[in-house]
């Protein structure tokens, strides 16, 4: 516990710093292109990457690379350096071509991911797309460059890198801000602004993966390109790896659909006269923001629990893997059940705060909010069936998560596809996230079943009885805040000056409520938690 609370704590300080800091990001472009079309335009071409990088190496990395390094590191006589040198140079000549054919095929590709958008709109993303579709060979080069460093139990620069990435396009934003007056007209938009904004954003990836590989050298990796494919382990790689990629397939398939939905509710509710934007910016923001307490909390441990889990797994130690799973999961559940539960009643105060600014008015932020409290009631079975996945993976088996991936969409698809056709385009949104919600509580009460089973058991009782102990603190915390939020409105109002109010008090006291029961009901990983933090504190 000692060791994964030091990993994470580490990991957790350059999460927080790059998550705020994104989220930072998210409030500059939103005030600077808006939660309307221009935005919808951009938020498009920006996924895209990100989705093409999960397609290619994003899933293989988590599922496949890492516990084939390991092996090759503890197998290998050189320590696994020639394996890593022939994975870096393979890998670096695909994502440049990969690049390179995508900026070709931008066009398409927004299509794909789009409906109902105008024909401005269309060639809007595609520019945008052109200029930001390159960063995909920069973004895997350094997404490999840090699984590396995480096999060698560096965990510090993947977490910190991103800042950097931010910091970069947060100067973008306030440039673009300040050259357009805070006009965010997508008929408007030139094509130097666009020039901005695309290349701005590729820029930050840039900066990103330099740093990265800067660190790997640090590490005391030295790159030497290598091509002999036939000891890069290719073979076993495509047999594990290629379920890995069915599983990443599958996933944005369902992005797809999600996609669709998004940015024809959107265009449907401008056309109707909505007065807030109702579509993938929205939707965007609302799901980064969910992200924030999972990818501060769950992913430092997460991050920390697989190499544990893969070598226990190695070494035929399935009690210590169970051990070591099941310590992660209480551990980050004591700091996820409260941040889930607090979103639901500050959701709207933190989004107008952070949002109602710029071209944007507080009805955008407000329903930004909403979205978000739907969301977080996903908070808790997501982070578990995030972890749980990685119990398959310290197995080597890639092919489980895919039979989830296929259950999941089909629930997701369903739902979301109900929701675009009976809801008002206003709220349409909305109704994903709460399709969202039903299908990972199924799929985290289906993957703990099978995961219990292959790891020789992980016990429901155990983490029940946790998790009503963390329910139980966290509730007078949700209602202190409550109190706090009715309080202030009541007096106030809802702006940008009552919303910090309330984030201070609301947050703040139930922030506090929360850890003095927690302490009370002697909940151990919150106990911890606080007198790791005191012990450095007080150095």
């Amino acid at each position: 516990m000692s060791r994964l609370l030091r990993a994470g704590a580490i990991m957790a300080a350059g999460t927080m710093v790059s998550r705020l800091t994104g989220f930072l990001r998210t409030a500059v472009l939103a005030a600077a292109i808006g939660t309307a079309t221009l935005g919808d335009a951009y938020n498009v071409a920006y996924t895209i990457p990100y989705i093409l990088f999960d397609l290619l190496i994003g899933g293989v990395l988590s599922s496949v690379v890492v516990p084939m390094i390991v092996r090759r590191q503890k197998s290998d006589p050189d320590g696994g350096r020639a394996y890593e040198q022939r994975l870096l140079t393979i890998a670096t000549i695909a994502l440049i071509a990969v690049s390179a054919l995508a900026v070709v095929l931008a066009g398409p590709l927004i299509q794909l991911y789009t409906s109902e958008l105008s024909e401005k709109e269309l060639r809007t993303a595609t520019v945008l797309a052109q200029m930001i579709l390159p960063q995909i060979a920069f973004f895997g080069l350094g997404a490999l460059a840090g699984a590396i460093l995480n096999t060698r139990d560096r965990f510090g620069a993947p977490m910190w890198a991103p800042v950097l990435n931010n910091i970069v396009v947060i100067g973008v934003g306030v440039t673009y801000l300040n050259i357009t007056d805070g006009q965010s007209n997508i008929d408007n938009v030139t094509s130097g602004q666009l020039a901005l904004l695309g290349l701005g954003t590729t820029a930050g990836i840039v900066a990103q993966s330099i740093v990265l590989v800067v660190s790997l050298r640090r590490a005391g990796f030295s790159f030497r390109p290598r091509l002999g494919l036939r000891e890069a382990g290719l073979g076993e790689m495509a047999r594990l790896g290629g379920w890995s990629l069915a599983y990443v397939a599958i996933t944005q398939a369902g992005f797809v659909v999600t996609t669709k939905l998004s940015t024809g509710a959107g265009a449907l509710a401008f056309d109707e006269g909505v007065p807030y934007g109702a579509g993938l910016t929205a939707y965007n923001i609302a799901y980064q923001l969910f992200q924030l307490p999972y990818g501060i909390i769950a992913v430092s441990v997460i991050t920390a629990t697989l190499p544990n889990m893969s070598r226990f797994v190695h070494d035929g130690r399935l009690a210590d893997a169970s051990e070591a799973f099941m310590s992660g999961v209480r551990l980050v559940c004591s700091a996820i059940v409260p941040a889930s539960l607090l979103l639901m009643v500050l959701g709207p105060s933190l989004t107008v705060l952070v949002f109602a600014h710029g071209v944007n008015t507080v009805a955008d932020a407000v329903y930004i909010g909403n979205v978000l409290q739907v969301y977080a009631l996903a908070m808790v079975p997501f982070t578990l069936f995030q972890m749980l996945l990685r119990v398959f993976y310290s197995f080597a088996d890639t092919r489980t998560p895919v039979m989830f991936a296929a259950m999941n969409v089909a629930i997701n698809a369903g739902l979301s596809l109900v929701a675009f056709y009976t809801l008002p385009p206003g709220f349409v949104v909305m109704g994903l996230g709460a399709a969202f919600t039903v299908t990972y509580t199924v799929a985290a009460a289906v993957a703990w079943r099978m995961a219990s089973r292959r790891v020789g058991g992980l016990s429901v009782r155990v983490v029940a009885a946790a998790l009503s102990r963390m329910f139980t603190a966290a509730l007078p915390a949700v209602l202190v805040a409550l109190a706090v939020l009715w309080g202030v409105d009541r007096a106030f109002g809802l702006t940008p000056l009552s919303s910090a109010v309330v984030l201070a008090a609301g947050g703040g006291l139930g922030g506090m409520t929360y850890l003095v029961i927690a302490h009370r009901l002697r909940i151990p990983e919150v106990n911890s938690i606080v007198g790791m933090v005191a012990g450095r504190v007080g150095r």
